[in-house]
């Protein structure tokens, strides 16, 4: 059981220009930007040849219409929980508790000290149960369980929904909750998420946007990776003015059952899923025995940024050459490629 200026004219217009969808997620307006590109349903080649190589985000309409528990949400929501609760190994999952008042959104307290939920524990049948009987309330609570791996709660779960891609380090990891909001963040890995129940709606930017995000702490975190502090719904662009040039370059998708989407990674997605009763499943992947550039990125702020102007520039020689020059793979080829070590290109 669960336990206990210019700038603001064209981003008001843009706010205001949303299609009345029911997609708001807390009961605000959300942004509207571009539409994303859209596919039907895509095989292991193509998704390798004509979407992953493009690093850009694809909607994939329908590409798991033929799940079972899609076929379970579009009967109901009781026949989706059932068809979920088959599957429950009955290990505790980690459940996101956040009271009424921050109506689904997953955020900092307003101190900048934690967050403005709590972290409990429980099983997965047990949050359907609460969340089916929450249906209908006026102000309930708010709860989330996200990136359960299937193998570990749900197992059998990718016997039945096989997402039909060869993703070798892949694993389907199910997220469950009620009306949520998701703050601006990014993953490191590459992802696809499968919208099985309830509707999600995606606003994602390009990488090169990240200054105009406003990145929170790196050292507290939401749920791992950085997030913006950007309020998607309420953006203050006095306090954030920049947010009006990422607005220039958002892209927007709207997902139903069995409809999946590709986000490359560092691509920055917004999350938002307005009904009472929502569950995706998402597979995150890497390059095999890959590391962690944000690791990397964290310790050469601390190592590096401060540096003496001279001495920084310096150092900025070495990365240039060794890791952002597009001739860097090659960097060590003076060398024979018993002693280029790290510095050589990977095999």
């Amino acid at each position: 059981m669960l336990l206990g200026g210019g700038g603001r004219d064209a981003i008001t217009n843009r706010i205001n220009a949303v299609e009345s969808d029911g997609m708001g997620a807390t009961g605000d307006t959300l942004v509207a930007g571009a539409r994303m590109e859209e596919r039907g349903p895509v095989d292991p080649a193509r998704f390798h040849a004509e979407i992953t190589a493009h690093y850009r985000p694809v909607v994939l309409r329908g590409q798991a219409a033929a799940w079972p528990a899609v076929q379970a949400a579009q009967r109901s929501d009781e026949a989706l929980a059932a068809y979920v609760a088959r599957f429950d190994s009955g290990r505790p999952v980690e459940v996101l508790v956040g009271p009424p008042e921050i109506g689904g959104h997953y955020f900092y307290n307003e101190a900048l000290t934690g967050c403005n939920f709590q972290k409990r524990g429980g099983t997965i049948s047990a949050l359907l149960d609460r969340l089916l009987h929450l249906r209908g309330t006026a102000a309930p609570d708010t709860l989330y369980a996200g990136a359960a791996a299937a193998g570990d709660h749900l197992p059998g779960w990718t016997g039945e929904n096989p997402l039909g891609f060869d993703l070798p380090t892949a694993k389907a990891r199910i997220w469950i909750g009620n009306a949520s909001h998701v703050s601006t963040h990014f993953d490191e890995a590459s992802n696809v998420a499968v919208v099985i129940g309830g509707r999600r709606r995606f606003t994602l930017f390009p990488p090169e946007q990240f200054p105009n995000l406003y990145v929170g702490p790196f050292h507290l975190t939401i749920a791992g990776p950085p997030v913006s502090m950007v309020d998607l719904n309420a953006p203050d662009l006095d306090r954030y003015p920049r947010f009006a040039e990422a607005m220039r370059h958002a892209l927007v998708a709207d997902l139903g059952p069995g409809d999946a989407l590709y986000i490359p990674p560092i691509w920055w997605h917004n999350v938002q899923a307005p009904g009472p009763f929502n569950v995706m499943m998402n597979y995150w992947w890497e390059e095999p025995d890959a590391t962690s550039p944000l690791a990397t990125l964290t310790q050469a702020i601390r190592a590096m940024r401060d540096l003496e102007p001279a001495h920084r520039a310096a150092w900025k020689a070495w990365f240039d050459h060794y890791v952002f020059d597009d001739g860097a793979p090659h960097a060590a080829d003076h060398l024979p490629p018993h002693a280029r070590g790290a510095a050589g290109a990977k095999a």
